[in-house]
């Protein structure tokens, strides 16, 4: 069926009859101009993919009347431009893929319908650790043993990359994914098929949100949903409401992006912005870079809301210029976007559209901050470190507190390092890193960070040697800049040598620490503190021995690294005192924000990132040589502990089977508050006790050769194994932090996976309860496969994070949510009892559902499938399995 909406088809100008355009200005309806313009982004994709089949005029219609429908739950269908995949979501989709292939060829169809039709880029930038740092050749060694640990995994993408038409692979030690999309993947305006339309993204990582600063709508997605995107089914999603931020004034000379950042966050999870856009607009929004804007809009998931937008300026344009894009791609995009209505200038009111919701932010407020000591929202500001430090200390066991004994806050440990003698106490600094794309990114605090450390050096101030430093960039452009501004020899000396180009410690690739602090650290049981200028610091994630870890901005990082404790008032007490007997102060070392900015003026220029992203996909030698087979269907290897074809399809029929009632279910884990995706599939290190490490072990490993659970997600007998085994872990049914639960029938306390294995095999269905905010974290889908594979058929929760609440819903896990007002509390529920919950024949869009107990209790509970198409899915038993049905008939 043509278009509906073809007449307001025409040619972005005479020079270009071949290429056009919906010109959404030419709808002649008041509502399009009154519309957020990350709401015009959904409503373009709407009519240019309008067919009256996967998206229809009512779509169209409802997303115009979005001022009046964005409270009624009303669905809209989305098809982004492209999609985007790192390594560790990257791997475990090229892996459904290949046995989708085959799921279709056992069924009669053609394995090669199983192939991406939109623009989809992987980037490999999550298998990197810290192994070496403080040297010179650290770079080189670790990027050696990312290769010696993840050679299988590298090869299965190159089959990938070759198997799959439209995919393409950025190599190892290029950068990070959200990085290299904002300085080279990104278009803004997309010139394809002879039309021009908005870029838009959906990727693999919940940090995918990072450019939207950019004026690029986008927001991570399960790798689940990810997968139905490149195959051509469109996002169903609730239209969401948007939050207008307005923002005012400018930042005090002190302040950094990364402090402007963790105070939105705090006020933003203060506002609530769950399932919502958060758009960006106001006269403050002008004196943000678009390095800025992209912190901002990178920490996103850290707030709640699917996408933080800021439209496309003036100063987006020029940041296109700046980074190397070609010119007159550049104009055309300015002449598209102005021709439609979506160029905004910041200054002038009379553009601002209606939102659901206004707040507003004065930068000028803003102070040096930093977030922790266990969640991105608990911000803290500099000045109140050490006391806040000192009160988490003592309080009770949770989000800010460690429940250490009055007589014990002093407690000091002596230990030798390398021949010479120094002393641990809570709050002394063991990591300290330079990582992640959120600050990396940015070339005002790489830069800041590169003067101080001139400055300290200078000064005479250095690091304590058994700190572990390091700097990971999230492309090669920042080296390049560091390097030929003359600040990269001052960073080494202070330890923070480039170790690598990946996401490393700020997903927990962060390394061992040297054995004679671990050692320090539990004979004392210190509170150690990591800070990083990372973008999550849940327990358990950065490190197992660093039990507070702050987020801080990449100058603070160095400034903890040169203190070597977080119990330190910056502006009473010294950084340190150097040869000469003098004290040091933050604040005689601090550059300001005008040195700062003569340094960027002169060295980040367009030649940097032309040079670096020219050659991005060759430079690589080490991947060059890597040998793939060419096969159109991948060949398993049962041997391998990598790569393994999942079950999750097996027994699949061409025939829909009927969802029945889940009966005498039992609880496997009670949980409380803010359970994240880290809790549930955890990343980092393989413990050697734990149900994984006992597979591997039988298969002929041995610990030094586990690498991670983030490295495994290609085999599903690791990750079902990994699942809920975070040693960070808070079970109500037992009374201390770990990855184990009651096995009710038999009283035995077990690892998880042990004990799902024993309900498993009599043939006992699995629930899990928890509180708010459950699956808050990143977007990765394991978290969701995971529990499938250990047979939990649902979750009870008094809220889900949005990522997640989708991936259940994509492995036909069912998301039920407590009604308003109630809880497992006020319900009375213990988590021992059995749970009977009623499946429906005619089953609606978050209907309420019923809940019978083994003791005679009844309840009700919101069954929160959002929309038709979501049920659609859970009648197929997921995502997946619907679309090799679709494939195969």
């Amino acid at each position: 069926m043509s278009n509906p909406f073809v007449q307001i088809v025409e040619p972005l100008d005479a020079t270009q009859p071949l290429k056009k355009f919906f010109n959404l200005s030419k709808l002649e309806d008041v509502r399009y101009g009154r519309l957020p313009f990350s709401i015009r982004v959904l409503l373009e994709a709407a009519i240019r993919n309008c067919d009256e089949f996967l998206v229809k005029k009512q779509d169209v219609e409802n997303i115009l009347n979005w001022k009046v429908v964005q409270h009624k739950n009303v669905e809209v269908p989305f098809k982004p431009a492209r999609v985007i995949l790192q390594d560790f979501t990257g791997v475990p989709a090229v892996v459904d893929f290949a046995a989708m292939r085959d799921a279709v060829k056992k069924l009669g169809g053609d394995p090669e319908k199983i192939n991406p039709i939109c623009p989809a880029d992987l980037v490999i930038d999550h298998s990197i650790q810290v192994d070496f740092n403080r040297r010179s050749d650290s770079l080189q060694k670790n990027q050696d043993l990312e290769f010696e640990r993840n050679k299988e995994r590298f090869e299965f993408l190159k089959w990938g990359s070759q198997a799959f038409k439209n995919m393409r692979i950025i190599p190892p030690g290029s950068g990070i994914i959200h990085q290299v999309n904002l300085e080279y993947l990104a278009r803004v305006v997309m010139d394809q098929d002879g039309y021009y339309y908005p870029d838009s993204v959906v990727g693999t990582d919940s940090h995918t949100t990072m450019v939207d600063g950019l004026g690029v709508l986008g927001w991570g997605v399960g790798g689940i949903e990810a997968e139905a995107v490149m195959l051509g089914q469109p996002i169903s999603m609730v239209l969401p409401e948007v939050v207008g931020y307005k923002l005012l004034g400018n930042p005090q000379p002190l302040v950094t992006s990364t402090d402007i950042v963790l105070t939105i966050t705090k006020h933003l999870r203060q506002v609530g912005v769950v399932g919502k856009f958060v758009e960006f607009f106001g006269p403050g929004v002008a004196q943000l870079s678009i390095a800025d804007r992209a912190t901002i809009a990178n920490m996103c998931p850290e707030y709640g809301a699917t996408a933080a937008y800021f439209p496309v300026d003036d100063i987006s344009i020029g940041y296109l210029v700046q980074t190397g894009r070609d010119k007159e791609k550049v104009l055309c995009t300015k002449k598209y976007l102005e021709a439609v209505g979506m160029l905004r200038d910041f200054k002038n009111s009379s553009q601002d559209p209606d939102f659901t919701q206004v707040v507003e932010l004065d930068l000028h407020t803003v102070v040096p901050c930093c977030s922790g000591p266990k969640r991105p929202q608990d911000k803290v500001a500099v000045s109140d470190m050490k006391k806040d430090f000192e009160t988490c200390l003592g309080a009770k066991q949770g989000f800010k507190g460690f429940q250490i004994a009055p007589d014990r806050h002093n407690s000091i440990v002596k230990f030798n390092f390398e021949g010479c003698d120094f002393e641990l106490s809570h709050g002394s600094v063991v990591i300290a890193a330079i990582t992640s794309c959120t600050n990396t990114s940015n070339p005002s605090v790489m830069l800041g960070a590169g003067l101080l450390a001139k400055k300290a050096v200078e000064a005479g101030l250095t690091v304590k040697p058994y700190i572990k430093t390091s700097l990971s960039p999230g492309s090669g452009v920042v080296t390049y800049y560091l390097r030929e501004s003359g600040v990269m020899s001052y960073l080494s000396q202070l330890g923070f040598d480039v170790v690598g180009y990946g996401c490393m410690t700020c997903i927990g690739n962060s390394g061992p620490l040297p054995d004679s602090v671990v050692e320090a650290i539990l004979q004392g049981d210190l509170v150690a503190v990591g800070v990083l200028s990372g973008n999550r610091n849940f327990e358990g994630r950065v490190h197992p021995n660093t039990r507070a870890n702050y987020l801080a901005s990449p100058p603070l990082v160095i400034a903890y690294a040169i203190a070597g404790t977080v119990r330190i008032d910056f502006e009473k007490e010294p950084l340190g005192i150097n040869a000469s007997g003098k004290k040091i102060f933050l604040k005689d070392i601090w550059p300001t924000r005008n040195e700062i900015q003569a340094v960027e003026r002169q060295f980040v220029i367009p030649g940097m990132f032309k040079e670096v992203y020219q050659k991005i996909e060759t430079v690589n030698e080490s991947w060059n040589a890597l040998d793939a087979p060419s096969d159109k269907l991948y060949t398993w290897n049962p041997k391998s502990t990598y790569i393994k074809s999942p079950p999750f399809f097996d027994g699949l029929t061409l025939a829909l089977q009927k969802p029945k009632t889940i009966e005498d279910a039992y609880v496997l884990l009670n949980f409380g508050d803010s359970v994240t995706t880290d809790h549930i599939s955890p990343a980092g290190n393989i413990a050697r006790n734990s149900p994984a490490a006992r597979y591997l072990t039988s298969r002929g490993l041995t610990p030094r050769e586990f690498n991670s659970y983030g490295s495994r997600r290609g085999n599903d007998a690791v990750m079902a194994r990994g699942t809920f085994a975070n040693i960070r872990l808070v079970n109500k049914f037992i009374d201390k932090q770990g990855p184990q639960t009651v096995h009710f029938p038999s009283g035995e306390t077990l690892d998880v996976f042990d004990a799902a294995e024993r309900y498993k095999q009599a043939g006992h269905p699995l629930i899990v309860l928890a509180g708010k905010e459950y699956g808050a974290g990143s977007s990765r889908d394991w978290a969701a496969k995971g529990p499938f594979l250990l047979g939990v058929k649902a979750v009870l929760a008094e809220s889900y994070e949005r990522i997640h609440r989708s991936n259940l819903v994509g492995m036909g896990v069912i998301p039920l949510q407590y009604l308003p007002g109630e809880d497992a509390r006020t319900l009375g529920l213990s988590g021992r009892e059995r749970y009977t919950i009623i499946i429906p024949e005619n089953l609606k869009p978050q209907m309420n559902i019923e809940i019978k107990l083994d003791t005679g209790k009844t309840f009700h509970a919101i069954m929160r499938f959002d929309t038709d198409v979501e049920l659609t899915y859970f009648h197929n038993g997921g995502i997946l399995n619907y679309m090799i049905r679709k494939m195969a008939s």
